[in-house]
């Protein structure tokens, strides 16, 4: 009888891997990748104390230490041990992110993971494996979009390293980075990437201005150049935004009888005008539309902005109607509202 049993476990246990292989060998090759650049890394008082290392850079690195601090003793961010090493990417690209979304509305497609749920992207540290993945969807009908992330998150797994090339960032830009990482580390809702990209969006680029004027100064350079970077990136995002309304009720308004080129048609009139309008935009950098108009954006991209930026308005309102501006004690009611993971 226990002979049996073990034989059934045994056939129920090779059936669970066979049937969820794909999802294993990805986790695998992610945690390959991820302990590689965790290994590789070293503490960032080696990179300090280095008189090769370049002074401006150790500049960027004392600025993470300040940010960091700022944010556990400011902000009320959990405090971990990450962003105290240093990985060199040799002026390379580590990580790709694959999204995927509906050609003819801004639904993206969605991968189930263990632990974190729902998520609408897939993340690679091998290109090959990117491009075929884009490939494999672009076969199946998606708009499909690869990308570089500025860094990532693994949620206090690993020891999470600065990427150097963080270091070319502006000390607002990096700032913000730095605090949208932090904020994942604190709060993080399974199954629910809207929120979690929205949240640390927002709190990154409004606490950025905290942290430059308690560094700086209001008047300083660093907080002025972040300031009209950030306010070009609010008017662009609010216009993106406005773009994906449109996109919306093209796609719904479309005769499902409308022949394929038709709808493509359609649909690329409409992102070029969403896209060339951004000349009416008062910004002080104009080189933004030039480079999409070179080569127009698909779904991914609007797709996008809706999960990082959509909710922007409704935490703005929560921060300053309930807590009154206060950004530490809504950073520790969200987290007491919303247990990690």
């Amino acid at each position: 009888m226990v002979k049996k049993l073990g034989w059934l476990f045994l056939t129920l246990i090779i059936a669970i891997v066979s049937w969820y292989w794909s999802l294993i060998y990805y986790g695998i090759r992610q945690g390959i990748g991820q302990l590689e650049i965790v290994w590789n890394a070293r503490p960032v008082k080696e990179f300090i104390s280095d008189p090769s290392f370049p002074d401006s850079l150790k500049v960027k690195l004392h600025l993470i230490e300040d940010v960091r601090r700022f944010a556990i003793d400011s902000l009320g961010l959990k405090d971990t041990e990450n962003y105290k090493t240093l990985y060199d990417q040799k002026n390379e690209e580590i990580m790709w992110v694959v999204q995927a979304c509906e050609p003819f509305q801004l639904k993206p497609k969605i991968w189930e993971f263990p632990i974190v749920g729902s998520v609408p992207y897939k993340g690679f540290f091998n290109k090959d494996k990117a491009l075929q993945l884009r490939n494999e969807l672009e076969q199946e009908g998606f708009d499909v979009s690869v990308r570089n992330p500025g860094g990532w998150s693994t949620l206090g797994w690993f020891k999470d390293p600065i990427l150097s090339g963080m270091l070319d960032r502006s000390e607002g830009d990096l700032a913000s980075l730095i605090i949208h990482e932090m904020v994942h580390a604190t709060i993080f809702i399974k199954d629910d990437v809207d929120f979690n990209e929205n949240l640390a969006d927002f709190i990154g680029d409004t606490a950025a201005y905290h942290f430059l004027k308690h560094r700086f100064g209001k008047n300083s350079q660093e907080y002025l150049r972040y300031f009209n970077d950030d306010q070009d990136y609010r008017k662009f995002t609010k216009h993106i935004l406005k773009g994906t309304k449109s996109l919306d009720s093209l796609y719904q308004s479309m005769d499902s009888n409308l022949p394929l080129y038709a709808k493509k048609q359609l649909k690329q009139n409409m992102i070029y005008k969403i896209i060339s309008t951004m000349d009416t935009l008062n910004l002080h950098e104009k080189r933004r539309s030039d480079r999409l108009l070179k080569k127009l954006p698909n779904n991914t991209f609007f797709m996008s902005y809706r999960l990082y930026k959509a909710k922007q308005t409704v935490f703005e309102q929560e921060l300053d109607t309930q807590f009154h501006g206060d950004i530490k004690a809504y950073i520790l009611f969200l987290s007491q509202k919303h247990p990690f993971l």
